[in-house]
C-alpha cells in the first residue's frame, strides 16, 4: 500500500513538473539537444514503470496513458512561448514507454514464476 502511495505521489510530481514547469519561460531550452531527447526517454520510462508496476495498471492501459500523456505535452507547447512541439520528442517518449514496458512486464513475469 505504501509503495502505491509513493508511486502516486510520485506520478502527480512529475505530472506537475511537465505541465507547469514546463510552462515557465526558464524552462525553453533547460536541456539543450540532443540530450532533451534523452530527457524524454528517461520521463516517459519512469511514467510507464510507476504505471504499469507500481499503480498495477493494465499493460495497455498504462501504455496508452503514458502516450496520452506524451501528445499533451506536445500540444500543450503549441501555445508556450519559445517552446515547439515536435515529432521526433513524442518518438523519444515512445522510445521511453516502450523501455518502461519492457521493464516491467519482465518484472511482473518473474514474479509470476516464483509463485
Amino acid at each position: 500500500m505504501i509503495k502505491r502511495l509513493i508511486a502516486l505521489g510520485l506520478l502527480v510530481l512529475m505530472l506537475v513538473a511537465l505541465f507547469f514547469g514546463g510552462a515557465q519561460p526558464q524552462a525553453v531550452n533547460l536541456v539543450p539537444a540532443p540530450w532533451d531527447k534523452l530527457a524524454h526517454i528517461a520521463f516517459f520510462f519512469m511514467l510507464t514503470v510507476l504505471l504499469i508496476r507500481y499503480l498495477s495498471l493494465s499493460v495497455v492501459f498504462g501504455i496508452f496513458i503514458a502516450l496520452v500523456v506524451g501528445v499533451a505535452d506536445e500540444v500543450h507547447q503549441i501555445f508556450l512561448p519559445g517552446r515547439m512541439a515536435g515529432w521526433d520528442d513524442w518518438l523519444a517518449d515512445l522510445v521511453g514507454t516502450g523501455l518502461g514496458w519492457s521493464i516491467s512486464v519482465s518484472k511482473r513475469e518473474r514474479k509470476l514464476c516464483q509463485i
